[in-house]
């Protein structure tokens, strides 16, 4: 298991905590997952279940968005970028090998008209949640089988979790017929709570746990172990990755930190998402 540290930025627009921590789970030798969880880019990959590589299909995607690392704001510019290179660093591994791929979900805080926005993307079945005023949202839709089925009506949300195809995942990273990642842009706003993890958490800890945890901890390191120890204790036989983000005070343009309230925004990403 990494360590769970808790780390702390303030950015004349925004001020972080976060926490992330990864273990390779109950029965896997192997930590197939990667985590990227520094200022302002907080993401993770889960290499493809089983397949050799997946532990390097995974860190490649994380490592391209190591570039947005820094003390300022993306932009979605580079935000398109980094997904781009992803793309191609994973699929270019892939070649030759008929399972190659990962997921990657998270979020990147980028400045749309001078205030912090989080932009988050999702390829595959791990997740990003947002958690405010005592309500859990998952942002992201999974790309699975499961989730189609359920879409369609012939699966039972409730039945889901335990299906025998929940790890069939219907879009990744290098791997099968290219799709654009999915996007949305939502203003940060203090006391936000953001979760990305991949599916070792979501497989084991059901989603009013999930926000019965996040609700009644207030340290971004402490429920973060406590995700972790809850997947572990229940069995968790995949790889499992949790990172925390808390936001503590947010400014608009030109303006001191402070809390903010959501705002109606024109839509600045193409609806064909990112490639």
């Amino acid at each position: 298991m990494s360590a769970i540290g808790e780390f702390r930025f303030s950015h004349p627009s925004i001020a972080l905590r976060w926490a992330a921590t990864t273990h390779p789970g109950m029965r896997r030798s192997v930590n197939e997952d990667s985590v990227f969880a520094s200022f302002p880019v907080f993401v993770v990959a889960d290499g493809m279940g089983g397949h050799a590589s997946g532990d390097v299909a995974s860190a490649l995607a994380i490592e391209a968005f190591r570039g947005l690392k820094g003390r300022t704001l993306a932009d979605v510019e580079c935000v398109e970028t980094a997904v781009e290179h992803a793309f191609e660093s994973v699929h270019a591994n892939a070649i030759g090998e008929p399972a190659g791929g990962s997921t990657l979900s998270g979020t990147v805080l980028v400045d749309v008209d001078g205030v912090a926005h989080w932009l988050i993307l999702n390829v595959g079945d791990s997740r990003t949640y947002l958690y405010e005023q005592g309500r859990l949202e998952q942002v992201t839709v999974d790309h699975s089988m499961v989730q189609e089925m359920v879409e369609t009506g012939a699966l039972r949300r409730a039945d889901a979790r335990r299906h025998p195809n929940r790890n069939v995942i219907t879009r990744a990273l290098g791997a099968g017929e290219r799709q654009p990642a999915d996007v949305w842009l939502r203003p940060a706003e203090r006391g936000q709570r953001l979760v990305v993890c991949s599916d070792g958490l979501t497989g084991e800890v059901d989603d009013h746990e999930i926000a019965e945890l996040l609700g009644d901890v207030s340290s971004p390191a402490a429920v973060a172990a406590l995700l972790l120890r809850r997947a572990l204790d229940a069995g968790a036989p995949d790889n499992v990755t949790v990172v925390v983000v808390d936001v503590d005070a947010v400014a608009l343009a030109d303006e001191e930190l402070h809390d903010t309230h959501a705002r109606t925004l024109d839509d600045t990403i193409p609806r064909g998402g990112l490639r």
